[in-house]
């Protein structure tokens, strides 16, 4: 079969035009394949949890000393030197014993000088008696005279006092926990110089810990705990809660509570260190998420990633109100949303989007 020159060009036209539309169709084709890859380069991978809403109990951890509920700062009743102190640090005593006394050179100077002063009064006292009977004196010098005997006598009873408290003795059966005057020093009235642990029968055991502003609103007088102690590993101690500071301590600024512990017959050593778990009864209206969802945590307040079309993400900052058991409870900050990041958040900003993985 033989080709005019016409239909040869025919022919050579018609095969280049399907050539050009063939590398224009394959050109579209891999623009597209390299915007649909970009896309999903762009894509980054994470993995999400469900953001649970609802009333949340919150665990309160805290730690503190275990003491005695019965302790006492003893001191004498006068200031003056210290003569004797009889006892050490964890010794034990018994009720009435003789822990410590002031030197007694002044308060037996005083009281020489209140039992003088008596018997003057006294003598003053007879004399005007009979000198009114006598009619020599007036009833007001008779009077007068009275009343001076009834302060002699007054200011004996005071020195005597005094002088009975110019020594400590120990109000119950317990231990010194704390020395804190030695012999030799000079000491005002009321200055504590002992610190006493009463230890008997009845005495119950209390743990004293101190508790953040929010956490002391969550607690009540009543609420439970659990107690542990390095002192006796692998057991645990019920509480409960029975007071509440209502100023927080200046020194540190928390807020003090004491909780009853039950140690089951055994016998703590008076500052030992205990760690407590108070469940309390208050809940709190707030969001539940997972500890690693979590970014940039400072105090109170938080930043997490969230998303509600599992395609996207928004940064939002969130009002922390407890952690506990790899969970963290959340305040405010997360209403309207439903799924948070929780894998994958170090690579993402603002608007990032996201591929869901497993």
């Amino acid at each position: 079969m033989q080709f005019t020159f016409q239909q040869y060009h025919f022919v050579m036209k018609s095969s280049l035009a399907h050539a050009f539309v063939i590398m224009l169709l394959i050109s579209c084709s891999d623009k597209k394949s390299e915007r649909t890859g970009s896309t999903r380069s762009n894509s980054i991978p994470v993995k999400v949890a469900a953001i649970d809403t609802g009333n949340k109990t919150n665990i309160i951890v805290t730690s503190g000393l275990i003491s005695t509920e019965d302790e006492a700062r003893l001191s004498f009743k006068i200031g003056g030197v210290i003569e004797r102190i009889l006892v050490e640090e964890g010794q034990q005593v018994r009720k009435g014993q003789l822990l410590a006394a002031l030197n007694n050179t002044e308060i037996n100077a005083q009281t020489k000088q209140a039992e003088l002063g008596l018997a003057k009064a006294q003598r003053d006292y007879e004399r005007a008696s009979n000198l009114y009977k006598d009619s020599v004196i007036t009833l007001e010098q008779f009077q007068n005279s009275k009343t001076g005997l009834e302060i002699a006598q007054q200011s004996l009873q005071q020195v005597q006092f005094n002088n009975k408290y110019a020594s400590i003795y120990a109000p119950s059966d317990g231990f010194i926990i704390k020395k804190l005057l030695n012999a030799g020093e000079i000491t005002g009235a009321g200055t504590p110089a002992l610190v006493m642990s009463a230890l008997g029968n009845a005495s119950k055991w209390i743990l004293r810990a101190g508790l953040a502003d929010r956490e002391w609103a969550q607690v009540e007088k009543g609420d439970k705990a659990e107690v542990t102690t390095d002192a006796f590993p692998g057991r645990s101690f019920s509480a409960v809660v029975t007071k509440k500071a209502l100023a927080a301590d200046m020194s540190g600024g928390s807020f003090e509570i004491e909780l009853i512990v039950d140690v089951n017959g055994l016998k703590p050593a008076v500052g030992m260190f205990g760690k407590a778990m108070i469940a309390p009864s208050k809940t709190i209206k707030g969001f539940s998420i997972p500890y690693e969802s979590l970014l940039e945590a400072n105090g109170q307040k938080g930043f997490v990633f969230v998303t509600n079309d599992r395609k996207t993400v928004k940064r939002v900052e969130v009002i922390i109100a407890s952690i506990d058991n790899n969970r963290v409870v959340i305040s405010d900050g997360l209403n309207g949303y439903s799924f948070v990041i929780i894998s994958g958040s170090p690579y993402l900003k603002e608007g990032a989007s996201i591929t869901i993985t497993k």
